[in-house]
């Protein structure tokens, strides 16, 4: 089996080489620069350089490919590139007979266009795989663990003792583990069974934000307490990282959040019927954070 993987240097895909590997597949990784090659070799996966954007560069890396694991960037300058991404990579597999593609949509997909660009595109990304005549897999994972371990976050935890996050205290999320993500991600490459499949994930614990700190209290052994972060707080942290306006894009949704008297749900409670097609070891959270500790205490 040769898997052809996008994303892997981000923490999102990464996981698909190691998981890809423990099955015996032969892993390929695009990268955009010659500076992950080392990361990505010692993973074990055979790196090559390839933006998504290029339609003749997908044509060329996909011939010989048997799946493909994708996601589309997520700080894309302008949201709706991303189709188009999307789009090369789809065309080259179909053209190349690739047997499979399994696209991670980094979030649950809205039920409808909700005038967020970095969400609506995904419904287009979605209307076009499910035409292309390609066996495919969506796997639609909840809210990351590895979320934070970001600058927004990781700093509260190991200088105030705070799980700072701009979501409601009373909002309940299934937070996942990028490794099980990744573990799902593979189980659909290697079921020959799923060719047109969808799958809402999430982790085991539904958890509100005074919870969730007392998980992340059982993991560090150290006593955490739940810091519902203002969005506007959130927004100028992450710019740095995002540019202005994906920072601006990413704080109005959470704004709107704090805003709420209902919550999207965030949380899948028939995951056991998911495990079933897909058989994934899951993390909780406080293994999680016992496995991350590194990164929350002094």
């Amino acid at each position: 089996m040769k898997i052809l993987v996008f994303g892997a240097t981000g923490s999102q895909q990464f996981n698909v080489i190691l998981e890809g590997k423990k099955k015996g597949a032969e892993v390929i990784a695009t990268t955009t620069s010659a500076t992950s090659f080392e990361k990505l070799k010692q993973a074990g996966a055979m790196p090559i350089l390839a933006n998504m954007n290029d339609a003749n560069i997908m044509q060329e890396i996909t011939k010989g490919i048997d799946a493909i694991a994708f996601m589309v960037p997520v700080s894309l300058p302008n949201p709706f590139d991303g189709l188009q991404y999307a789009k090369n990579v789809i065309d080259a597999a179909k053209t190349n007979g690739v047997k499979k593609i399994v696209w991670n949509t980094s979030g649950w997909l809205a039920p409808q266009k909700i005038g967020i660009p970095g969400e609506d595109v995904k419904l287009d990304i979605s209307d076009y795989l499910k035409n292309s005549g390609l066996n495919y897999v969506i796997i639609q994972p909840t809210i990351y663990m590895e979320n934070m371990l970001g600058p927004f976050c990781a700093p509260f935890v190991k200088n105030e003792k705070k799980l700072a996050y701009p979501t409601p205290e009373a909002m309940p999320i299934g937070w996942i583990a990028s490794r099980d993500v990744s573990a799902f991600v593979v189980e659909a490459i290697y079921n020959d069974k799923l060719k047109a499949d969808s799958f809402q994930i999430s982790g085991l614990e539904n958890l509100k934000g005074n919870d969730l700190a007392e998980q992340f209290s059982k993991g560090l052994g150290e006593k955490i307490v739940y810091y519902t972060q203002p969005a506007k707080e959130f927004g100028d942290i992450l710019k740095p990282f995002v540019g202005e306006a994906g920072a601006k894009g990413v704080a109005s949704y959470y704004e709107g959040l704090q805003n709420a008297t209902e919550f999207p749900p965030k949380f899948n409670p028939n995951m056991s019927e998911v495990l079933e097609k897909l058989p994934v070891q899951m993390t909780s959270l406080a293994q999680w954070t016992k496995n991350n500790k590194v990164y929350f205490l002094n």
